[in-house]
């Protein structure tokens, strides 16, 4: 019976390999370590996009696409230079990393992130689309 709960033990505990223990405001439990954000000020405050960014961030798409309505500040790549996270030589990691600022808290909460699917990871202009993708009306 020890050794079940000692291998249960140890099991939990490499589980956890990539969360690390951080300080939070009333709370002492496990949460990602989210990297600090480079920019000025946010265009809301970081609790307000803690819990609203999915919310913001598409009510901004459908005022984008479907209005035509484009605020330069509220842009997605306004938030990924903001929040680019430098990897080694300097140069910002792309979404295919785990230290990009969206999978720290996106993979911990086993969330799936599509924007950049079709959207740039990294700071900088889009790359050129000469045509549009299979299926897609350009």
């Amino acid at each position: 019976m020890r050794f079940a709960l000692a291998m249960l033990a140890a099991l939990f505990l490499i589980s956890m390999g990539g969360v690390e223990r951080q300080a939070c405001a009333g709370t002492s439990g496990l949460l990602p370590n989210v990297p600090k954000a480079t920019g000025g000020t946010c265009v809301r405050d970081a609790a307000f996009m803690r819990v609203n960014h999915m919310n913001f961030l598409i009510h901004r798409r459908d005022a984008s696409v479907l209005e035509g309505k484009r605020k330069r500040a509220e842009s997605l790549n306004t938030c990924v230079t903001c929040h680019a996270v430098p990897g080694t030589g300097g140069q910002p990691v792309g979404f295919d990393s785990p230290k990009h600022f969206c999978r720290t808290c996106h993979d911990y909460a086993a969330v799936r992130v599509d924007c950049f699917e079709c959207h740039n990871a990294r700071p900088g202009p889009p790359p050129r689309q000469t045509k549009a993708p299979a299926g897609q009306v350009k």
